[in-house]
Parts: structure tokens; sequence; C-alpha cells
């Protein structure tokens, strides 16, 4: 049986605000509860109209509050837009008020543009820079394996699980080098994901937290009762994946019949080449193209991304998600 998760980012529709997408999200994850998902991830995000997830801990709190035994988490916190302490202290609170339940997946891209560094007060380049210094501070604050002139409460001993997530042979190698369990975004920058799986896996050194690799991947899916149904649902992120490309970027738009027919050549090869790591259809197609991508990378963990206009829509599609992988 897969191991199937969810990852949301907590999308604004057009003719709503953040109120709605908030519970619209908060809904979701109950609906993955129910359905049997092992945890529900939110993304950090900043200066984007059609994303409500940028306090992404506060956001998590609310969901833990309403959900009782699916985990919990970051995919990701942009750690290079913190301090490990802050960072430290607020997921040490979340597992104080969900023990057991929470994941802390880390990033090292900022999640916006350059204008971000600048309402931060940070130098994100050079944040970035010093990713692996402050994963390793982190985890000190956390575990206390190291001495640290500070301590942080809630955070230290909070049994929180630390995930490396990435896009690139970087975040492999360094989560290879720490012994974590490792995510790869495949479901928007697939380029590099076997390599990159081989490295973490070839690389891997085992860690008081991890004896073995763990592979997370990431896939766009959409079911439906049909396939042209499923098909239909799926335009509504192509929009907004074109849009974003393009230098647009808003909130998440209904679906367009024959939306594939309408976008102009180059902009079709660049929405097919990041989307290819999906499965859209009926239950019966969604279950033999996520078992495809299983059989490729040997993943350990599907994470089921993809949203959808209609909240309902997604909430339907876990659940045929969900009883068809079994």
């Amino acid at each position: 049986m897969t191991t199937l998760s969810v990852l949301d980012l907590v999308p604004i529709r057009e003719g709503q605000g953040p109120a709605e997408a908030l519970a619209a999200t908060t809904r979701l994850a109950q609906v993955a509860e129910e359905a049997g998902y092992h945890r529900f991830w939110v993304a950090e995000h900043h200066t984007m109209h059609g994303i409500a997830g940028g306090a992404t801990s506060v956001v998590l709190a609310h969901i833990g509050n309403a959900t009782r035994t699916i985990r919990i988490g970051s995919g990701g916190i942009m750690l290079p837009n913190h301090s490990p302490f802050l960072i430290a202290e607020q997921f040490g609170t979340l597992d104080a008020l969900f023990p057991g339940r929470v994941d802390l997946g880390l990033g090292r891209a900022p999640g916006a543009g350059p204008v971000l560094g600048q309402a931060l007060r940070k130098d994100l380049h050079r944040a970035a820079e010093a990713f692996p210094q402050d994963v390793l501070e982190l985890r000190a604050l956390l575990t206390g394996d190291t001495d640290l002139p500070i301590v942080a409460t809630p955070g230290l001993g909070a049994q929180v699980q630390m995930w490396l997530l990435g896009s690139s042979l970087f975040g492999a190698q360094l989560a290879a080098r720490l012994g974590m369990p490792y995510a790869f975004a495949s479901h928007f920058a697939p380029d590099h994901l076997d390599q990159a799986l081989s490295v973490y896996r070839s690389q891997f050194r085992p860690s008081a937290a991890l004896e073995q690799p763990y592979v997370a991947a990431a896939m766009n899916v959409f079911a439906a009762d049909t396939d042209a149904d499923a098909q239909l649902l799926a335009t509504s992120q192509e929009q907004s994946f074109v849009r974003l490309r393009s230098g647009d970027p808003g909130k998440m738009p209904p679906p367009v019949p024959n939306y594939r027919g309408t976008v102009p050549p180059a902009a079709l090869a660049m929405m097919e080449h990041m989307m290819q790591v999906r499965a859209v259809g009926s239950p019966a197609t969604v279950r033999a193209a996520i078992g495809r991508f299983v059989e490729r990378t040997g993943a350990d963990e599907i994470i089921v991304a993809g949203a959808t206009y209609d909240p309902a829509a997604r909430e339907e599609s876990l659940r045929l998600t969900k009883a068809a992988l079994g």
C-alpha cells in the first residue's frame, strides 16, 4: 500500500478572500484525515494574491485544532526568511499543542521575489547561503544535541519530525549528509527528480532521527468520476501556472473547457513540462499513473498536490484517490 499525504497552498479562489480559503483548507484537512491520509502539509508563500498560507505556523495551529490524528506540517517553511530560534519556538509550540503530529519541512528558496527581502529586513541571498548552518542550528535548538547560548521554550525537546525539501541536487545532498527524510517538489520542478533521489539514497548517512533514507515525492493529482471530468478540474491549476510564469499571478480561476486549445504553444509547452508529474482522470487512471510513478521513483510516500476552483471537487478528488490506492 502506498502511503499518501496532502500538500495544500491555501488557494484563494476568484470572488473570494483569505477567510474562505482558510475555511476550505481546514475542511480539506478534515476530509484527508477521514479518508486516511498520513499527513497534511501547508507551504509558505508570500506576496501572492492567490495564496493565503504565508503565516504557516498560524495556519497549522488552526488545522491541528480542527483535526485529531493526521500529521500536520510545513511543506515547507522557507528558512532563509526566518531565524532558526523563532521557528524552534513556533514548532515547539505546535508540538506542545499537538504532540506526536508535527512535521517541519524546510526549504531554501525565499518563496517570493526580491521585494520580500526588503519587507523582511533580510538579505535573502546571504540567508540562503547560510541554510545548511541554519538547519543544524534549528535541529540543535529542538534536540539539545549541541550546546547553544540560548534555549527555545517551547522548542527544546519537541518531538518534531524535520524534513528537507528540494527540487535540486543541493537539497538531496544536504538531506543525505544530515540523515533527514527528503521530499522532492516534482509537482512543479520535475527536472532533477531521478538524479536527486539517486544522490540522496547513495549518499545517505544514518542519524539519530532516521536509520534509512526516506523519500516523499509530490504529484499533481486530480481524480473524478471520468477522465474528462478530472481533466476539466485540472484546468484551474493549469491557468494558474501559465499566469504565474507569465508574470501575472492572481487568484485561482474557474475551470475552462478545452483550455489547452487556447494556450499559445510556448506557454503550453512550459505548462506541460512543469506539470508532467501528475495523475489526472478516473480512479482507475489515477491508480495506474501513481503506480507507474512509484515504480519509477521508489518513493516511500506520495504527496498529493493540485488545487481546484471548487473546494468540494478537491475533497472528492482526495476521497477517490485514497480509495483507488487502498
